[in-house]
C-alpha cells in the first residue's frame, strides 16, 4: 500500500490534504522512461520544443484558476500565487525568445593546426532532477525546467511535501500536451524520494537550505553527477551618510516583508550609517506599522502567514535570542497563532550585534535588525561577516558612492539605490558566494547552457602526424 503524507493549509493549521510518497522503485521506472523519451525530444529541434511549450502555456491557462486555488492553499496567499503562475508564463516567453541564438552550434579553424577545424556539438543530460522548495513552489520548480527542457534534456520535479497541492493540476496541464508528458513528471513524496531522485538523474538542481544542500551535494558526489545548488542568505543592506532615507526605507521595507520575508534574497540585516540611524529607524517603523497582516480575510492586507510550522519556533528563538541579549523591539516582534495559523507582523529591531542569531543565522521571516555604523570600511566588514553570500543592497548619496561599497560586497547580486531587484530582473548571470550556493548561474543565458555539455569535434582537413614524429631528437 502506498504511504500518504499528510498536508498542512498554513491558514488554519488543518492537515486538508494528502500526497503519495513516490517510492525509489516508481522513481527508477519514470527516469527510465524519460531517459527513453529524451532522444526525441531533442530530436524535434528548438523549434520544436518551443512550440511544445507555447502550447503548454495554453494548457495552463487553462488550468490557471485550479493552479492559483492550490498556490494559494499552499502558502495561505492570494496575489503572489497569481503572480507565481503569471512569472511562469512569462518566462517561458522569456526562455524561448533567448533559446534558438543559446543553442546555435560554432565551428572555427584551429590557430595551433589550421588544417583542423573544431566544431562544437551541445549535448544534454538526458535527465534533470529539480528539487523545488516550498515558499515559492511554482516559479522555483520551473526555474529551472523551462530552460532544462528547452535545451534537450527530459526533467522529473520533486517539489516540497509542505507545498505540493499544485502539482496536481499542473500534472493536468503536461497531460494536455502529449509531446511534453514523457518528459516532464511531476513527483510528490518527502525527503525520501529527494534522494531516491539523486540516484537516478544526470543533473541535480537544487532550491533550499544549506543544510539539506550539503547533503545533496553530497548525494551527488557520491553518484558523480553535477549539482546546482541556490541555497540560503542572510542578505545585508547598507544605508550610507546622506543616502535618501525615504527610498531607502521604502525599498528595505519591501524586500524584506514581501512574500512574508519567505525568501532566500530577503534582506535580513540592515546596516545604516550612525549619523542617520535614528531618522532611518523611524522612517522604518512607521512604514512597517502601516504594512497590515491579511488576516482575518485572505483578500486583503500583505503580510501572509508563515507556510512552514517550524519557521515559527526558528523566527521565535531568533527574536528571544535577540531581546534576552539587548536587543529593542520597535515593532511587531511576536509570532502569533491566529486561527491555526502563525503569523508575524513586520518587524523591527534596533541596538542589535552580531552575537546575536538575529544577524548572524537565516530567520526566514519578515524581520528588520538595524545596527549603526561608523564608516564605509565598517559597513563592508559587517556585511560581509556572514557564511552567506547571495545578495544585497546599497544605498548611497550617489550612485558612485554606493557602487563604491557594492563593488565590495562578497555577494552575487547587489541592488544599488534599490533593494531586491534580483527578484526582478533575471537577465544577469551571478553566482552565490560562499554557502549560499554552488555551480553556475541560473540568472542569464547561463541559466540555459548549464544543462550542456560541451563537446569538441577535430576535424583534420590536412595530413596526419607520423609516429615518426615522436621519435627522440626528431624535434631538434
Amino acid at each position: 500500500m502506498t504511504e500518504r503524507l499528510k498536508i498542512r493549509n498554513p491558514r488554519t493549521g488543518e492537515s486538508d490534504y494528502e500526497i503519495p510518497v513516490t517510492d525509489e522503485r516508481e522513481i527508477a521506472a519514470l527516469a527510465e522512461s524519460h531517459r527513453s523519451a529524451q532522444p526525441d525530444w531533442l530530436a524535434l529541434g528548438v523549434k520544436g520544443r518551443i512550440d511544445v511549450l507555447k502550447r503548454f502555456q495554453s494548457a495552463l491557462a487553462a488550468e490557471e484558476q485550479a493552479i492559483v486555488t492550490a498556490l494559494s492553499a499552499d502558502t495561505g496567499r492570494g496575489t503572489l500565487a497569481a503572480g507565481e503562475l503569471k512569472g511562469l508564463i512569462g518566462s517561458i516567453d522569456r526562455w524561448c525568445a533567448l533559446a534558438p541564438g543559446l543553442l546555435e552550434e560554432s565551428s572555427r579553424a584551429s590557430i595551433a593546426m589550421p588544417q583542423v577545424e573544431l566544431r562544437e556539438q551541445l549535448d544534454p543530460y538526458p535527465v534533470l532532477g529539480v528539487i523545488s522548495p516550498w515558499n515559492f513552489p511554482l516559479l522555483l520548480s520551473f526555474i529551472d525546467a523551462v530552460p532544462a527542457l528547452l535545451a534537450g534534456c527530459s526533467v522529473i520535479v520533486k517539489p516540497s511535501e509542505v507545498t505540493p497541492r499544485f502539482a496536481e493540476p499542473i500534472g493536468r496541464a503536461i497531460d494536455q500536451v502529449p509531446e511534453l508528458a514523457g518528459v516532464l513528471r511531476f513527483i510528490t513524496g518527502d525527503g525520501r524520494s529527494g534522494a531516491a531522485l539523486i540516484g537516478n538523474v544526470d543533473v541535480i538542481a537544487f532550491t533550499g537550505s544549506v543544510a539539506t544542500g550539503r547533503k545533496v551535494a553530497a548525494a551527488c558526489a557520491e553518484a558523480f553527477i553535477p549539482a546546482f545548488l541556490e541555497l540560503g542568505g542572510k542578505d545585508p543592506a547598507i544605508v550610507l551618510e546622506g543616502s535618501d532615507l525615504e527610498r531607502a526605507s521604502t525599498a528595505i521595507l519591501r524586500a524584506s516583508v514581501s512574500a512574508t520575508g519567505q525568501a532566500c534574497q530577503s534582506l535580513e540585516r540592515i546596516y545604516v550609517h550612525a549619523n542617520d540611524h535614528d531618522a532611518f529607524v523611524d522612517k522604518l517603523v512607521a512604514k512597517a506599522d502601516a504594512t497590515p497582516l491579511s488576516y482575518p480575510d485572505p483578500a486583503q492586507g500583505i503580510v501572509g502567514p508563515l507556510i512552514f510550522a517550524k519557521q515559527a519556533e526558528i523566527i521565535a528563538a531568533h527574536l528571544k535570542d535577540a531581546v534576552d541579549k539587548g536587543a529593542k523591539i520597535r515593532t511587531g516582534g511576536a509570532v502569533e497563532e491566529k486561527d491555526g495559523g502563525f503569523w508575524v507582523a513586520p518587524t523591527v529591531l534596533t541596538d542589535v550585534s552580531h552575537d546575536m542569531q538575529i544577524m548572524t543565522e537565516e530567520t526566514f521571516g519578515p524581520v528588520m535588525p538595524v545596527m549603526p555604523f561608523g564608516n564605509e570600511a565598517e559597513a563592508v566588514e559587517l556585511a560581509n561577516d556572514t557564511i552567506f553570500g547571495l545578495s544585497g543592497a546599497v544605498f548611497g548619496p550617489s550612485e558612485e558612492a554606493a557602487l563604491r561599497v557594492a563593488r565590495q560586497l562578497k555577494a552575487g547580486g547587489v541592488s544599488v539605490n534599490d533593494a531586491g531587484m534580483t527578484t526582478m530582473i533575471f537577465e544577469a548571470e551571478k553566482n552565490a558566494y560562499r554557502r549560499s550556493g554552488m555551480g553556475a548561474s541560473r540568472m542569464g543565458p547561463m541559466g540555459l547552457s548549464r544543462f550542456l555539455r560541451q563537446k569538441a569535434l577535430y576535424v583534420n582537413r590536412g595530413a596526419t602526424v607520423p609516429i615518426e614524429a615522436m621519435a627522440e631528437g626528431a624535434g631538434s
